[in-house]
């Protein structure tokens, strides 16, 4: 089965790091890896995750908070008044962190609408330590202790849809088992019928076949049609000898079952 992959959303080189420093590690299996492929993309992308392929998406909004700050104004540090270029050039870098941050804070309603699930790692210290908003779960930074709790949680989700996930292609399997099933019985169950009708069949063009005075394209024909009916016939007995094969595999299966539980009492 394919590795998952994780898409980390973050303008901050160091938050990726952390993330796949503090991933937990799980054991190599026949020498394969069995931890997640890891995408870095800057979250100013999200607006075009719909449709991407990833299985968990890790978005960095403390960077969002940090915008936020900058695009308050700064107070001057002395009564000087400045020049006129470098107040445009000042109000000029605050619209443009501000459209910035405008657009990263996007971040969580484009998240929630892929239906994916994900982890946005805030620094907000006025909201609750976590949040669960549909399959968004927002969770605040706490030092030291973030990057391996998100982690864990983003390991257990990667594991939970790939339980879903094989549970879910084997209803599909059980599901197409059971409609071969059914189709198989009502076979089994009209092999009586079906051998009665071509008995009959076989034994009036065995009939017309030796039917003297008949045209040689009828008689051509009635060796036709009691050739198929033989060639059926061998077809449901061979359904009948699959029945009593199958019946004894259940019942040899049945045996050994019941004789192992017995033993282990």
């Amino acid at each position: 089965m394919n590795r998952p992959t994780v898409l980390i959303l973050a303008s901050d080189p160091a938050f990726s790091r952390e993330i796949t420093a503090n991933w937990p590690r799980d054991a190599r299996r026949d020498g394969r890896e069995l931890g997640p492929e890891f995408t870095v993309l800057d979250p100013g992308f999200s607006c075009d995750l719909e449709g991407s392929q990833y299985d968990l998406a890790i978005a960095d909004a403390t960077y969002i908070d940090c915008l936020k700050n900058q695009c308050k104004p700064k107070q001057p540090k002395s009564k000087r008044p400045k020049n006129d270029q470098h107040n445009r050039v000042d109000r000029n870098l605050a619209k443009n962190l501000e459209r910035k941050a405008v657009r990263n804070n996007d971040l969580q309603p484009s998240l929630a609408a892929t239906g994916k699930p994900a982890i946005l790692v805030h620094s907000d210290p006025a909201s609750d330590f976590y949040s669960i908003h549909g399959a968004v779960l927002e969770l605040r930074r706490e030092p030291g202790l973030w990057p391996t709790l998100v982690g864990l949680i983003g390991r257990e989700i990667l594991r939970r849809r790939h339980a879903e996930a094989r549970a879910s292609e084997a209803e599909k399997i059980s599901s197409t088992s059971q409609a071969e099933a059914t189709l198989g019985r009502y076979m089994v169950e009209m092999r009586t019928n079906v051998n009665n009708a071509l008995t009959t069949v076989l034994g009036n063009a065995e009939l017309l076949v030796h039917e003297p005075g008949l045209p040689a394209h009828v008689s051509s024909q009635a060796d036709a049609i009691r050739n198929m009916a033989l060639r059926l016939h061998e077809v449901f007995q061979r359904f009948a000898s699959l029945e009593k094969e199958l019946t004894f595999a259940a019942r040899e299966s049945g045996g050994k079952a019941t004789s192992a539980k017995a033993g282990s009492y």
